[in-house]
């Protein structure tokens, strides 16, 4: 492959050698200027990807952290609601046993009526016993004093 760059009578390659790489270096240069170019753009390019991913993840920070303020404030919410709810079931609780009471005060008020109702009709039936008595006395009474009155 060398062999047109030997000379005849040493075969050594030394000018030819010299020239080939200055035309290596010539190309070299060219494409690392143009490769340069292209990847200073790249770079450009990519810094601003990572900037605007960047600025993704902030926007995505601050949505969370909004979303976390969100969430605990529905979770205070809630809480609050279920203390209120718990209070307002405590207070059905005593509700519900102060209207077992006063069932279990009817019922007692009903029977103390029945009491006093059946002693009424017990005293009512001494009383027309009584009155009865006297009926009977004041005819055996009258009787006695008719005939005494009639001689």
């Amino acid at each position: 492959m060398f062999d047109k760059f030997k000379n005849e009578e040493g075969g050594e390659m030394v000018e030819e050698r010299n020239e080939e790489v200055e035309e290596i270096s010539s190309v070299t240069e060219s494409t690392s200027q143009i490769g340069i170019g292209e990847l200073i753009g790249k770079r450009a390019k990519l810094e601003e990807a990572i900037d605007y991913v960047g600025l993704m993840i902030k926007n995505l920070k601050d949505k969370r952290t909004l979303l976390e303020k969100d969430i605990e404030e529905e979770s205070v919410d809630i809480k609050n609601l279920k203390e209120k709810l718990q209070k307002v079931s405590e207070y059905i609780e005593e509700e519900n046993r102060g209207i077992e009471e006063l069932v279990n005060k009817r019922k007692q008020v009903e029977n103390q009526a029945d009491e006093v109702g059946s002693i009424i009709n017990s005293l009512k039936e001494k009383l027309s016993s009584v009155d009865r008595v006297i009926d009977d006395e004041g005819s055996k009474v009258r009787k006695i004093k008719e005939s005494r009155d009639s001689p």
